[in-house]
């Protein structure tokens, strides 16, 4: 019995060391892995952050101030002298700057701030009405380039900022997102499809960037939309979208003037009461004189394609005939009274 249990006692503690080295072993191989978790968990998440774009973007925002004379009154006949707040983003190393047309219309001088505390006159380079767009020139050396990509297409719930001078506060960062890219003409001073987002744009802020959440330009901020009384509403704003503003400048710096197609009708969403089996124009009105009078279309025409196109919309359709040279032959396919016609309309130049 003393050898059974002198051997029993040794085959225990022999299991018990090996069943110690494996638990050791595990432990000391868990080792790194319980580190990390209790690592993690004891360090709070990094809290999303927008600081990479703005910094990329916001040096290449400035403030513009322009001068302009308003008549006096009856009992003074002295003009005065006001003062006009607004923003632009430097888009090229040359001092080309974007900016809306309403803040430097009819002004005496422009005077811009640049954020590293440079301050400069500028020059009108051109403006076009149409889009509410100006282009200025300053020169200066060492300027800061808004960043910009030509391939960069906005898309419905994308996170931007827009970055201006709202009353004169100093340079403001407001968040929203885009909630339209298109069919938003007319609704505000501009007639330019226009991106449509909830990032405030105070006084001040017109003209300025409104970038994505890499820094990129997406658009240049115009204005908050107004009811039928005038009054702002909150939470609609507009921006002219970066690839039309892009056009723009191009054309005011190499052209001194935007060119564009005129065919004259009024247009609006297809009646319910219609039904068409493919998407076009419901023409509610043709302009007296107009290359579509003249063409022999008329009010309650669908128009389907325009110069062989097919159009998908309203906006599609205009800014089709938009972008076509004047003296151009354009073939206009048609349905009226059920029935499916082609006219030919010459596009003449649009005059603000």
């Amino acid at each position: 019995m003393g050898q059974r249990q002198s051997s029993h006692w040794i085959s225990y503690i022999v299991r018990s060391v090996v069943l110690g080295l494996v638990v050791a072993a595990v432990v000391i191989w868990l080792q790194p892995m319980l580190s990390a978790w209790q690592s993690s968990r004891a360090t709070p998440e990094q809290p999303v952050s927008y600081a990479k774009a703005v910094n990329r973007a916001a040096p290449a925002v400035v403030n513009i101030y322009s001068l302009s004379e308003v008549r006096g009154s009856y009992y003074s006949q002295r003009p005065n002298t006001v003062l006009r707040l607004g923003s632009g983003v430097i888009m090229d190393n040359v001092g080309h700057i974007l900016t809306a047309a309403h803040v430097v219309a009819n002004v005496s001088s422009i005077q811009v701030a640049l954020q590293d505390g440079r301050q400069t006159s500028a020059q009108i380079i051109g403006v076009d009405p149409i889009t509410d767009l100006a282009v200025l020139r300053i020169e200066l050396d060492n300027l800061p380039i808004i960043p910009q990509d030509r391939k960069l297409r906005s898309r419905v719930g994308d996170v931007v900022l827009a970055i201006g001078n709202p009353l004169n506060l100093g340079q403001t960062i407001t968040q929203g997102i885009i909630s339209a890219t298109g069919g938003r003409m007319g609704v505000i001073n501009s007639h330019a499809d226009l991106l449509q987002m909830d990032a405030v744009i105070n006084e001040g802020a017109s003209g300025g960037a409104l970038v994505n959440s890499e820094g990129y330009l997406v658009g240049i901020n115009n204005a908050q939309f107004r009811g039928p009384a005038g009054q702002g509403i909150e939470g609609i704003y507009f921006a002219v979208p970066y690839s039309l503003a892009r056009d723009v400048m191009t054309q005011l710096i190499q052209e001194g003037e935007v060119v564009r197609g005129y065919f004259g009708i009024n247009t609006s969403e297809t009646p319910a009461n219609l039904s068409f089996a493919q998407p076009g124009i419901f023409i509610t009105g043709v302009d007296s004189n107009s290359p579509a009078e003249r063409a022999g279309l008329r009010t309650e025409d669908y128009i389907i394609a325009i110069g062989g196109q097919p159009i998908s919309s309203a906006a599609e359709g205009l800014a089709l005939i938009s972008n076509t040279r004047p003296g151009t032959e354009l073939e206009v396919r048609f349905i009226r009274d059920d029935r499916e016609q082609r006219t030919t309309a010459i596009i003449t130049k649009l005059t603000n």
